[in-house]
Protein backbone atom coordinates (compact mmCIF):
# COMPACT_ATOMS: atom_id res chain seq x y z
CA UNK A 1 0.00 0.00 0.00
CA UNK A 2 1.07 3.38 -0.97
CA UNK A 3 0.13 6.90 -1.57
CA UNK A 4 1.60 9.51 -4.25
CA UNK A 5 0.89 13.57 -3.98
CA UNK A 6 1.97 15.62 -7.05
CA UNK A 7 3.04 19.10 -5.36
CA UNK A 8 0.64 21.15 -7.97
CA UNK A 9 -2.39 19.21 -5.85
CA UNK A 10 -0.89 20.33 -2.26
CA UNK A 11 -2.77 23.07 -1.54
CA UNK A 12 -2.58 24.05 2.26
CA UNK A 13 -6.43 25.60 3.86
CA UNK A 14 -7.25 27.56 6.50
CA UNK A 15 -6.65 25.69 10.01
CA UNK A 16 -7.55 25.55 13.71
CA UNK A 17 -9.61 28.72 12.68
CA UNK A 18 -10.52 29.26 16.46
CA UNK A 19 -7.03 29.28 17.76
CA UNK A 20 -4.97 30.39 15.09
CA UNK A 21 -4.45 33.27 12.01
CA UNK A 22 -2.79 32.84 9.54
CA UNK A 23 -1.77 29.29 9.55
CA UNK A 24 -3.13 26.63 6.61
CA UNK A 25 -2.33 23.23 6.22
CA UNK A 26 -2.11 19.98 3.60
CA UNK A 27 -2.63 16.51 5.14
CA UNK A 28 -0.34 14.62 2.95
CA UNK A 29 -0.76 11.06 5.01
CA UNK A 30 -3.21 10.12 7.34
CA UNK A 31 -5.72 7.74 8.30
CA UNK A 32 -7.79 8.23 4.67
CA UNK A 33 -4.80 7.00 2.85
CA UNK A 34 -4.25 3.92 5.03
CA UNK A 35 -1.46 5.43 6.93
CA UNK A 36 -1.27 4.64 11.07
CA UNK A 37 2.24 5.75 12.27
CA UNK A 38 2.56 8.31 9.64
CA UNK A 39 0.90 11.65 9.89
CA UNK A 40 2.49 14.29 7.25
CA UNK A 41 1.47 17.59 6.94
CA UNK A 42 2.74 20.56 4.85
CA UNK A 43 2.19 23.89 6.71
CA UNK A 44 2.06 27.69 6.67
CA UNK A 45 2.17 30.39 8.52
CA UNK A 46 2.00 34.73 7.34
CA UNK A 47 3.82 37.30 8.67
CA UNK A 48 2.04 38.22 12.35
CA UNK A 49 0.31 34.83 12.43
CA UNK A 50 0.51 32.70 14.78
CA UNK A 51 -0.54 29.09 16.59
CA UNK A 52 -2.03 29.28 20.12
CA UNK A 53 -0.60 27.45 22.80
CA UNK A 54 -1.32 24.02 22.84
CA UNK A 55 0.27 20.12 23.40
CA UNK A 56 -0.75 17.01 21.98
CA UNK A 57 -1.00 13.38 22.89
CA UNK A 58 1.49 11.93 19.69
CA UNK A 59 4.84 13.10 19.03
CA UNK A 60 5.96 15.00 16.55
CA UNK A 61 8.64 16.50 14.43
CA UNK A 62 8.90 19.35 11.88
CA UNK A 63 11.86 20.31 9.18
CA UNK A 64 11.36 24.59 7.97
CA UNK A 65 11.45 24.96 4.26
CA UNK A 66 11.33 28.60 3.84
CA UNK A 67 11.01 31.45 6.19
CA UNK A 68 11.66 32.15 9.67
CA UNK A 69 8.79 31.46 11.94
CA UNK A 70 9.58 31.30 15.62
CA UNK A 71 8.36 28.45 17.79
CA UNK A 72 7.94 28.68 21.51
CA UNK A 73 8.60 25.26 23.02
CA UNK A 74 8.10 25.12 26.76
CA UNK A 75 8.99 28.45 28.33
CA UNK A 76 11.79 29.55 25.55
CA UNK A 77 11.25 30.43 22.15
CA UNK A 78 13.17 30.57 19.33
CA UNK A 79 13.65 31.96 15.89
CA UNK A 80 13.86 29.21 13.04
CA UNK A 81 15.38 29.27 9.38
CA UNK A 82 15.19 26.68 6.24
CA UNK A 83 17.28 23.76 8.00
CA UNK A 84 16.25 23.71 11.67
CA UNK A 85 14.09 21.17 12.39
CA UNK A 86 12.86 19.14 15.90
CA UNK A 87 11.16 17.13 17.75
CA UNK A 88 7.53 18.23 19.57
CA UNK A 89 7.78 15.73 22.12
CA UNK A 90 4.20 14.11 23.68
CA UNK A 91 2.31 16.52 26.41
CA UNK A 92 5.16 19.87 25.91
CA UNK A 93 3.39 23.09 25.63
CA UNK A 94 4.09 25.02 22.10
CA UNK A 95 2.88 27.75 19.74
CA UNK A 96 4.52 29.21 16.91
CA UNK A 97 4.63 32.56 15.34
CA UNK A 98 4.74 33.77 12.11
CA UNK A 99 8.04 35.50 10.32
CA UNK A 100 8.71 39.25 10.41
CA UNK A 101 7.99 38.94 6.61
CA UNK A 102 6.56 36.81 4.28
CA UNK A 103 5.44 33.11 5.07
CA UNK A 104 6.95 30.68 6.72
CA UNK A 105 6.61 26.87 5.39
CA UNK A 106 7.46 23.58 7.12
CA UNK A 107 6.68 19.83 7.47
CA UNK A 108 5.13 18.22 10.17
CA UNK A 109 5.09 14.86 10.56
CA UNK A 110 3.02 13.22 13.81
CA UNK A 111 2.77 9.62 15.00
CA UNK A 112 1.26 8.02 15.80
CA UNK A 113 -1.44 9.23 13.17
CA UNK A 114 -4.02 11.05 15.67
CA UNK A 115 -7.61 12.03 14.69
CA UNK A 116 -9.48 14.92 13.26
CA UNK A 117 -9.19 17.33 10.87
CA UNK A 118 -5.51 18.48 11.18
CA UNK A 119 -5.41 15.94 14.28
CA UNK A 120 -7.57 18.45 16.45
CA UNK A 121 -9.40 15.71 18.70
CA UNK A 122 -5.71 14.78 19.76
CA UNK A 123 -4.53 17.99 20.24
CA UNK A 124 -5.39 20.86 23.39
CA UNK A 125 -5.23 24.59 23.44
CA UNK A 126 -4.31 26.12 26.06
CA UNK A 127 -4.51 30.12 25.45
CA UNK A 128 -2.17 32.89 23.35
CA UNK A 129 1.12 32.30 22.55
CA UNK A 130 3.25 33.03 25.89
CA UNK A 131 5.22 36.59 25.79
CA UNK A 132 8.83 35.27 25.58
CA UNK A 133 12.06 36.71 24.73
CA UNK A 134 12.80 35.45 21.11
CA UNK A 135 16.27 34.09 20.77
CA UNK A 136 18.33 32.79 17.78
CA UNK A 137 18.63 28.66 17.40
CA UNK A 138 22.28 28.22 18.11
CA UNK A 139 22.93 24.26 18.43
CA UNK A 140 26.28 23.98 20.02
CA UNK A 141 23.72 24.89 22.98
CA UNK A 142 22.80 21.55 24.61
CA UNK A 143 20.09 23.27 26.38
CA UNK A 144 17.93 23.09 22.87
CA UNK A 145 17.98 19.12 23.27
CA UNK A 146 14.70 19.09 21.07
CA UNK A 147 16.08 21.36 18.16
CA UNK A 148 18.96 20.52 15.50
CA UNK A 149 19.38 22.50 11.89
CA UNK A 150 21.19 21.36 8.70
CA UNK A 151 23.14 23.39 6.25
CA UNK A 152 23.33 23.02 2.66
CA UNK A 153 26.65 21.75 2.78
CA UNK A 154 26.31 19.36 5.52
CA UNK A 155 25.74 15.98 3.39
CA UNK A 156 28.28 16.56 1.05
CA UNK A 157 31.64 14.80 1.33
CA UNK A 158 33.65 17.85 -0.27
CA UNK A 159 32.68 19.74 2.81
CA UNK A 160 32.75 17.39 5.26
CA UNK A 161 36.23 16.38 4.63
CA UNK A 162 37.64 19.92 5.48
CA UNK A 163 38.24 20.82 8.86
CA UNK A 164 35.54 22.91 10.49
CA UNK A 165 36.00 25.04 13.36
CA UNK A 166 34.83 25.03 16.99
CA UNK A 167 32.71 27.60 16.99
CA UNK A 168 30.56 27.27 13.66
CA UNK A 169 27.64 27.48 14.38
CA UNK A 170 26.62 23.98 13.19
CA UNK A 171 29.12 21.93 14.57
CA UNK A 172 26.89 19.33 17.13
CA UNK A 173 28.83 17.81 20.27
CA UNK A 174 27.18 14.61 18.58
CA UNK A 175 29.03 12.56 16.16
CA UNK A 176 25.28 11.07 15.54
CA UNK A 177 24.37 13.44 12.97
CA UNK A 178 27.34 12.97 10.89
CA UNK A 179 26.35 11.97 7.19
CA UNK A 180 26.31 8.39 6.13
CA UNK A 181 27.65 8.07 2.51
CA UNK A 182 27.13 4.25 0.52
CA UNK A 183 26.53 3.61 -2.44
CA UNK A 184 26.37 7.13 -4.28
CA UNK A 185 24.30 7.94 -1.44
CA UNK A 186 24.30 9.99 1.45
CA UNK A 187 21.86 9.97 4.40
CA UNK A 188 22.48 12.36 7.64
CA UNK A 189 19.90 12.14 10.41
CA UNK A 190 17.72 14.93 11.93
CA UNK A 191 15.49 13.60 14.80
CA UNK A 192 16.01 10.52 16.60
CA UNK A 193 16.66 9.27 20.34
CA UNK A 194 19.55 12.50 20.43
CA UNK A 195 16.63 15.05 20.65
CA UNK A 196 14.31 12.48 22.91
CA UNK A 197 12.50 11.24 19.75
CA UNK A 198 11.11 7.86 20.74
CA UNK A 199 7.90 6.76 17.67
CA UNK A 200 9.88 8.03 14.83
CA UNK A 201 13.05 9.32 12.95
CA UNK A 202 13.46 12.13 10.49
CA UNK A 203 16.64 12.27 8.17
CA UNK A 204 17.63 13.67 4.79
CA UNK A 205 18.64 11.52 1.99
CA UNK A 206 20.50 12.57 -0.96
CA UNK A 207 21.30 10.76 -4.44
CA UNK A 208 24.48 11.27 -6.90
CA UNK A 209 23.62 11.09 -10.23
CA UNK A 210 23.25 6.88 -11.25
CA UNK A 211 22.68 6.91 -6.88
CA UNK A 212 20.19 3.67 -6.28
CA UNK A 213 18.59 1.86 -4.05
CA UNK A 214 16.88 -1.48 -5.03
CA UNK A 215 13.64 -2.80 -4.31
CA UNK A 216 12.79 -3.55 -0.68
CA UNK A 217 10.37 -2.95 2.20
CA UNK A 218 9.97 -2.85 5.93
CA UNK A 219 8.23 -3.68 8.79
CA UNK A 220 7.51 0.25 8.95
CA UNK A 221 5.99 3.10 7.35
CA UNK A 222 8.28 5.59 5.19
CA UNK A 223 7.43 8.69 3.41
CA UNK A 224 9.24 11.18 1.45
CA UNK A 225 9.31 14.28 0.03
CA UNK A 226 11.13 15.73 -3.00
CA UNK A 227 13.02 18.87 -1.98
CA UNK A 228 15.19 18.96 -4.75
CA UNK A 229 16.30 17.13 -8.15
CA UNK A 230 14.25 14.60 -9.68
CA UNK A 231 13.98 10.33 -8.71
CA UNK A 232 12.68 7.83 -10.54
CA UNK A 233 10.51 6.04 -7.58
CA UNK A 234 8.49 2.77 -7.34
CA UNK A 235 6.11 2.09 -4.97
CA UNK A 236 4.22 -1.64 -5.39
CA UNK A 237 5.20 -1.99 -8.93
CA UNK A 238 4.19 1.48 -9.64
CA UNK A 239 6.42 4.18 -11.11
CA UNK A 240 6.66 7.83 -10.18
CA UNK A 241 9.01 10.58 -11.60
CA UNK A 242 9.40 12.60 -8.74
CA UNK A 243 10.22 16.30 -8.28
CA UNK A 244 9.91 18.81 -5.98
CA UNK A 245 7.15 19.53 -3.74
CA UNK A 246 6.04 15.56 -4.48
CA UNK A 247 5.37 13.47 -1.54
CA UNK A 248 5.71 9.63 -1.55
CA UNK A 249 4.10 7.35 1.54
CA UNK A 250 5.05 3.59 1.76
CA UNK A 251 3.29 1.12 3.94
CA UNK A 252 4.68 -1.47 5.96
CA UNK A 253 5.31 -4.18 3.52
CA UNK A 254 5.30 -1.61 0.19
CA UNK A 255 8.27 -2.57 -1.97
CA UNK A 256 9.76 0.25 -3.42
CA UNK A 257 13.28 1.62 -4.50
CA UNK A 258 15.07 5.11 -6.20
CA UNK A 259 16.82 5.87 -8.82
CA UNK A 260 18.51 8.84 -9.68
CA UNK A 261 18.73 8.68 -13.25
CA UNK A 262 19.28 12.87 -13.84
CA UNK A 263 23.18 14.28 -14.24
CA UNK A 264 22.13 16.26 -10.34
CA UNK A 265 21.86 14.95 -7.11
CA UNK A 266 18.71 14.64 -5.92
CA UNK A 267 17.69 15.33 -1.87
CA UNK A 268 14.43 14.39 -0.19
CA UNK A 269 13.56 14.49 3.34
CA UNK A 270 12.49 10.82 4.60
CA UNK A 271 11.00 9.49 8.06
CA UNK A 272 10.36 5.99 9.64
CA UNK A 273 7.77 5.21 12.14
CA UNK A 274 7.77 3.00 14.23
CA UNK A 275 11.78 3.23 14.58
CA UNK A 276 13.48 0.85 12.95
CA UNK A 277 14.26 -2.33 14.80
CA UNK A 278 17.87 -3.50 15.95
CA UNK A 279 17.28 -6.49 13.05
CA UNK A 280 15.24 -7.01 10.07
CA UNK A 281 14.80 -3.61 9.42
CA UNK A 282 15.64 -3.87 5.36
CA UNK A 283 14.44 -6.81 3.40
CA UNK A 284 15.94 -6.70 -0.10
CA UNK A 285 13.49 -8.48 -2.73
CA UNK A 286 17.10 -9.67 -4.23
CA UNK A 287 17.99 -11.59 -1.98
CA UNK A 288 14.69 -13.51 -1.16
CA UNK A 289 14.22 -14.27 -4.71
CA UNK A 290 18.06 -15.47 -4.74
CA UNK A 291 17.01 -17.85 -2.54
CA UNK A 292 14.39 -19.07 -3.96
CA UNK A 293 16.59 -19.50 -7.22
CA UNK A 294 18.43 -21.87 -5.20
CA UNK A 295 15.38 -23.51 -3.36
CA UNK A 296 14.38 -24.45 -7.21
CA UNK A 297 17.93 -25.49 -8.38
CA UNK A 298 17.90 -28.24 -5.42
CA UNK A 299 14.63 -29.49 -6.38
CA UNK A 300 15.53 -29.30 -10.36
CA UNK A 301 19.03 -31.34 -9.10
CA UNK A 302 17.35 -34.16 -6.99
CA UNK A 303 14.93 -35.04 -9.56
Amino acid sequence: MHHFIRAADIRPTRAFPADAAGYRRHALSDRDCGAVHSGWGLCELDTDGHVNQHLQSFEKSFYVLEGEPVLILGERAWRLGPGACGLLPVGVAQAWLGPESGTAKWIDMNTPVPRGENFADDTYFLGPPPDIPIEPLDIRDPTSRHLFRMADDDMSVDALRARQTTDAPRVSASVATGAIVFSGVAMKMLVDERLDAALHTMFMVEYEPNGCVHPHNHPLEEAYYIVDGEVEAWADDEKYLMQPGDFLWAGVGCTHAFYNRSDTSVRWLETQSPQPPARHAYRFARDWEYFAEQLQEKRTDSR
